[in-house]
């Protein structure tokens, strides 16, 4: 395996490539419009064959790309984009809307703090301003994103740290549709969307490999396998929460039937606080592979995403 290599297009996105594949592009200063909720994100994603294991402005959910850290409730605001699911006194459990508010915050970066590439790993680190549509400032946030070569060159791991400080001057609280009323919808977090080949794909656990009923349970990691069109390849994406996480083991928002999607949700059913100047912090890996689509295979992935994390 050839070198890390970093190509970096000056306030935009960073490319990381490994032996002449261009892994993924981060962009951390999107020219994303306010109802999307602008954030960084990882897209293209691909495996170490070439494959694309990502999508990038779904036309059913345009705020979905490739991989992002999107929240959709923090207090009253909205960091995920679109519409916010509101569940009114009036309505019947469970029978709440999703409605357009003046409430679509953004995720601002200052200048990396770090973009080294070497011959084991690339890793990119920076600073974000999370701020209200109205621009008021309610997150600090220190990020930090590497990648390494998992295996004997199977596969590779990307991973996630991230420690979010509460600058707003009050208690804030981190929240999901399932918090606010709608049953089973808890996502929010690291969420990454696959392609819409991928659809109809397998959810795979530690206990069970299947479909949307593994939706809402807790365990340590969950992996989904897909197929691509043209060349019919299968190709496996296994996110691993690190045990340090605040409600480790998480639950987790998984689908495969409309579209492909994971997200390990550490507020899928339950709300979590933080104080004023206090901070969050947790840390994911994401192990991606050509094939590897047993479960022999998907279990030997998020062991090596668990190495990654320790």
């Amino acid at each position: 395996m050839s070198a890390f290599t970093i190509d970096h297009r000056l306030d935009e996105s960073v490319t990381v490539t490994a032996d002449g594949t261009a892994l993924f592009t981060y962009t951390y200063r999107p020219d994303t419009v306010q109802l999307e909720s602008p954030k960084p994100y990882l897209h293209p994603l691909r495996t170490l064959g070439g494959d694309v294991v990502s999508l990038f402005r779904p036309h059913d959910h345009v705020w979905h790309k490739g991989i992002a850290w999107a929240l959709p409730h923090v207090g009253e605001h909205n960091f995920w984009g679109g519409p916010t699911y509101v569940q009114k006194p009036e309505d019947a459990p469970g029978q709440g809307s999703y409605v357009q508010l003046e409430n679509n915050g953004r995720a601002a970066s200052s200048a990396l703090t770090e973009l080294v590439a070497d011959k084991d790993s690339a890793r990119i680190a920076h600073r974000l301003d999370w701020t209200t549509q109205q621009g008021d400032l309610v997150i600090q946030e220190q990020r930090r994103i590497s990648a390494g070569i998992a295996g004997d060159g199977e596969a590779w791991v990307l991973t996630f740290e991230t420690a979010m400080t509460n600058v707003s001057g009050a208690a804030i609280s981190f929240g999901s549709p399932t918090t606010k009323g709608r049953e089973n919808a808890g996502y929010g977090g690291l969420f990454w969307r696959g392609p819409r080949s991928f659809t109809g794909g397998v959810i795979h656990t530690p206990g069970a490999s299947g479909g949307e009923e593994l939706r809402g349970i807790r365990e340590e990691w969950m992996g989904f396998s897909g197929q691509h069109d043209e060349s019919a390849r299968w190709s496996t994406v296994v996110m691993v929460d690190a045990r340090e996480n605040p409600l480790h083991p998480p639950q987790w928002f998984a689908r495969n039937e409309q579209f492909a999607c994971l997200c390990p949700a550490p507020f899928f059913s339950e709300e979590f606080g933080l104080p004023a100047e206090q901070t969050l912090s947790l840390r994911y890996a994401v192990v991606i592979a050509d094939g590897m689509d047993s479960r022999e295979d998907v279990t030997r992935l998020a062991s090596w995403g668990r190495e990654a994390l320790s």
